[in-house]
């Protein structure tokens, strides 16, 4: 390691001095009781006692010095800190106690990220668990039922593997979606970019659940009329399960009577956003910033009795994401909630 030295210079010198002043005045009086007092051998001796000293307690600090500061740098290498410089060692104390600061902060700030992340571990794992297990338990009750003697029941056999054959079927709805979160991540789920038109994927997606939005008396609607095609750039099956969670979602949670409405605007030159909007129950501010978390749920009891993965709103992140596309929610509790992504905007 290169050695940059800034010299403790003035206790030395001080210390010097004092040790020099001592010797000189030891000297004269010994001269004054045993011999003539010599000014010029006095000089000397001030002078030559000075240099000897502060050269030697220079020297000894700076090695004891080092040593201390080197066993210091030796023992924060050992963290692997790459925030401390190892291509130097500075016997200045300034220096040192500042890089030691910025050791501890960057420790700090790497120590709270941790207890962040292990904090989301715990409740991801404990979220896959509870998914998991409800549907698995509901199959294994209705096959031990039939086991203890159901099945000879010919009615009773068949409602029970039907309602097994569900839990089987969202178990499975799980895994793939967690599968292809996983994908998205690590982009390892190639695009299929192609030229569309989003309003009419957009009408697709109405008519796909018209029925379970009259069912809940919910309107599905577009702002305006949109008498020309708007076309983008993207994966369109993708896209079309985007405005598929949205729609659903906005269905589920919105109030009877409501409305669900799609509208796109030009964004910039080559953007557009498309807005999902609803005047349903609406998201409190809190849950905004975890909102597309996985199996993140806004209400922890109520909502899984609707079905689904939990894995909704995550997927819709991704696929925008893998888009290099930006996805956007604004909330109010009571009043309802409008989701908005962007899309590239095809050449005219």
């Amino acid at each position: 390691m290169q050695v940059k030295l800034k010299k403790p210079y003035r206790f030395s010198a001080k210390t010097s001095l004092y040790i020099a002043l001592s010797l000189t005045l030891i000297t004269s009086v010994f001269l004054y009781y045993f011999s003539k007092i010599n000014w010029g051998l006095i000089g000397f001796i001030l002078i030559t006692s000075y240099s000897i000293c502060f050269v030697l307690i220079q020297f000894r600090i700076e090695r004891l010095i080092y040593r201390r500061v080197k066993q210091i740098y030796d023992d924060l290498t050992l963290l692997e800190s790459a925030s401390i410089n190892r291509e130097s060692i500075t016997t200045d104390m300034g220096t040192l106690t500042k890089e030691i600061d910025k050791f501890a902060r960057d420790k700090k700030l790497e120590i709270e990220t941790l207890k962040v992340r292990e904090q989301y571990r715990k409740e991801f794992f404990g979220n896959v668990s509870h998914e998991l297990k409800t549907p698995l338990f509901t199959v294994q009750g209705y096959i031990l039922t039939l086991l203890d003697g159901a099945i000879n029941d010919k009615k009773v056999s068949q409602k029970y593997l039907k309602r097994a054959s569900k839990g089987v079927e969202r178990l499975i709805y799980i895994v793939k979606d967690l599968d292809m979160i996983t994908k998205l991540e690590i982009g390892d789920l190639s695009l299929n970019i192609e030229v569309f038109d989003i309003v009419e994927l957009v009408k697709n997606v109405f008519e796909m659940f018209e029925m379970r939005a009259n069912k809940n008396k919910i309107t599905l609607t577009f702002d305006i009329d949109y008498n020309k095609p708007i076309l983008v750039k993207a994966d369109k099956e993708r896209i079309q399960q985007v405005l598929t969670n949205l729609i659903v979602n906005s269905i589920k949670y919105g109030h009877e009577k409501g409305t669900t409405e799609v509208s796109i605007e030009n964004l910039i030159k080559n953007k557009v956003i498309v807005r999902v909007t609803d005047n349903g129950e609406g998201i409190a501010q809190t849950h905004l910033p975890r909102l597309f978390e996985r199996f993140y749920r806004v209400d922890k009891s109520g909502s899984r009795s609707e079905g689904g993965s939990g894995l909704g709103l995550s997927i819709v992140k991704h696929i925008i994401e893998a888009h290099n596309e930006k996805i956007y929610v604004e909330s109010e509790l009571g009043v309802g909630s409008e989701f908005s992504f962007t899309l590239e905007k095809a050449g005219e």
